[in-house]
């Protein structure tokens, strides 16, 4: 191609040429003519007289046709940036930063006066109640401090020295730290039982035992209900449905107590167990006020060929205390929580046995070998991670292995010996004054109050007593249609013990309940039991008013654990 300057402007020539290693030759021999200004092709002619702009004397030159051309450039070019300007102080990085601070250091009252209010109303509802709730306790300010501290901030998913994450050494350590004064606190023996504290409530660590031992339909076996079980045990509606994932994903199949006199009926249980022949059976409940046979349990069990586990969340404070027959003697598993007489903060535990098989096994689990070593510790540690939760809790196993630590101690004991002897005393006074308990009575740190002698049902005297400031609350008696309208309360008395309450003060506590029966019966009577006519005879009633003045007279005597004084 050749470019030509004619008078006109610029020409583009081609000539012909030829591509010899191509077949194809291409013969071209046209001239295009076309018209172009200097200016769009944005080139300029040096000037003759030599006084080039200084600017642009650097400017590389180009020589067309003998005459001088320069490129274009940009005049007063605008200085290249800083690299190291990035780095320089940001006038408003103090005033972010102090922002991040001012959010993250604020208190509860500053950063949510709202939420703050209403928390302080329920540390009022505490100090000014009476707290009957078998299943709730009060902490100590060791306890609190530690479920409120940094560790929450910790992820450590795994087991101590095999975390998913890194940065754990001192988490480790705490989680080891719980786990020896687990086995301490029950005197048990490391070579023979492990521990795990990672559940966050026993209702978990039972469904993490079904999940590690069983498979999808499997049986277990556990106490009825509405004979004192545990709906984690397992158990079905009276028309048929399903209340919990155990009853759901596992079959299950209940024992029941004796109708006459409340106790478990272990001959019964026995011919059943040997019909339905359970993978696992369950011995502990939620509202049995009476011992448990855990030899006789064992029997049965091995008999079976089931695997024998204790659900001993109600009273492993007293079995920590030895103030109550022990399971870890004859039972292969034994869950609780952490929370109830246990005085820790709310959540879940699993022992198991480990080493070599020191009794019969009647078969082997479905989804596991048979040999001559127990694998609970490998199937239950992986039941709770990774196959039913995430990381663990690490504010909560700090403040378990404080209050492990308190329990064995001498003043422990003797507080785990005065819950029983308030649960007696409180007894007593309520059969004194004719009131009906199941059982007639108790052996640990709660009671049933049949309620059908006197006409009421459980759900109106509980809100009887709450209107009154007293908490309890309603359970179904053996025999009742189930937990719609039970017919029974269930009453405990750790909590109460906590704050300092001896065996007179529990005779106060019985007038308390008794009265509130009464007004429940008036109200009853002139309302009906339907719970929404029957809230209508509380509203404004001067009986609650004067009951309720009573009790909290009562209760700001005692101290509160935790609290400041």
């Amino acid at each position: 191609m050749d470019l030509f300057h004619t008078k006109s402007g610029l020409s583009l020539g081609f000539t012909k040429y030829s591509i010899a290693d191509d077949p194809i030759s291409l013969q071209m021999d046209t001239t295009f003519r076309f018209s172009v200004s200097p200016v769009p092709l944005q080139l300029f002619e040096g000037k003759d007289d030599g006084h080039r702009d200084n600017r642009i004397e650097s400017d590389e030159e180009i020589r067309i046709w003998g005459r001088s051309m320069c490129v274009k450039r940009q005049r007063d070019p605008k200085p290249l940036p800083n690299p190291c300007k990035r780095f320089a102080p940001d006038p408003g990085l103090d005033q972010r930063r102090a922002a991040v601070r001012s959010w993250g250091n604020q208190r509860l009252q500053e950063a949510d006066p709202e939420l703050s209010e209403i928390m302080n109303k329920e540390k009022q509802r505490q100090f000014l109640g009476i707290e009957l709730i078998a299943s709730e306790n009060f902490v100590c300010r060791a306890v609190m401090e530690a479920l409120g501290s940094h560790l929450t901030n910790k992820y450590s998913e795994g087991m101590p020295g095999a975390r998913y994450y890194t940065g754990n050494h001192f988490i480790d350590q705490i989680e080891s730290l719980c786990q020896d004064r687990a086995l301490a606190a029950f005197n048990l023996d490391s070579d023979k039982w492990g521990v795990n504290v990672q559940p966050y409530s026993c209702t978990s660590a039972n469904f993490a035992v079904y999940t590690g031992l069983l498979l999808p339909g499997d049986r277990m076996m556990g106490l009825d209900s509405p004979s004192g079980g545990h709906m984690s045990h397992g158990w079905y509606m009276p028309g048929g449905k399903k209340v919990s994932a155990a009853s759901i994903f596992f079959e299950s199949f209940p024992y029941k107590v004796n109708p006459q006199t409340g106790f478990i009926d272990y001959n019964k249980l026995e011919e059943k167990a040997l019909d339905y022949r359970p993978k696992i059976l369950i011995c502990g409940g939620s509202s049995y006020p009476r011992e448990w046979d855990y030899a006789r349990f064992r029997q049965i069990a091995d008999r079976c060929g089931a695997v024998l586990m204790c659900d001993m969340a109600h009273i492993s404070g007293l079995v920590a205390a030895k103030e109550c027959a022990s399971p870890f003697v004859y039972c292969d598993i034994v869950t609780s929580t952490t929370h109830k007489s246990l005085r820790g903060p709310r959540g879940g535990i699993i022992f198991y046995r480990r080493g070599a098989k020191s009794r019969k096994q009647g078969m082997c689990l479905s989804n596991g070998d048979c040999t001559d070593q127990l694998d609970f510790e490998e199937k239950i540690n992986f039941a709770v991670h990774a196959s039913l939760q995430g990381g663990p809790h690490n504010n909560h196993i700090a403040a378990l292995a404080i209050a492990l630590k308190q329990v064995t101690t001498p003043e422990y004991k003797a507080y785990m010996q005065q819950v029983k002897k308030n649960a007696q005393a409180l007894a007593s006074a309520l059969l004194k004054r004719k009131c009906k308990l199941v059982t007639g009575g108790t052996d640990n740190h709660l009671l049933l109050w049949d309620l059908t002698t006197l006409g009421l049902t459980g759900k109106c005297y509980e809100k009887v007593c709450e209107m009154c400031h007293i908490t309890l609350n309603k359970t179904t008696i053996f025999g009742d249609n189930g937990a719609i309208s039970p017919g029974g309360v269930r009453i405990g008395t750790p909590a109460m013990t906590s704050r300092g309450c001896l065996e007179s003060d529990f005779e106060t506590i019985a007038d308390f309940l008794c009265t509130a029966a009464e007004i429940t019966s008036c109200v009853q009577r002139d309302h009906g039991k339907l719970q929404k006519e029957f809230l209508k005879g509380l509203h404004n009633n001067k009986d609650v008013i004067d009951l309720r003045i009573r009790v909290e007279a009562f209760a700001a005597q005692f101290a509160m654990p935790g609290f400041d004084s």
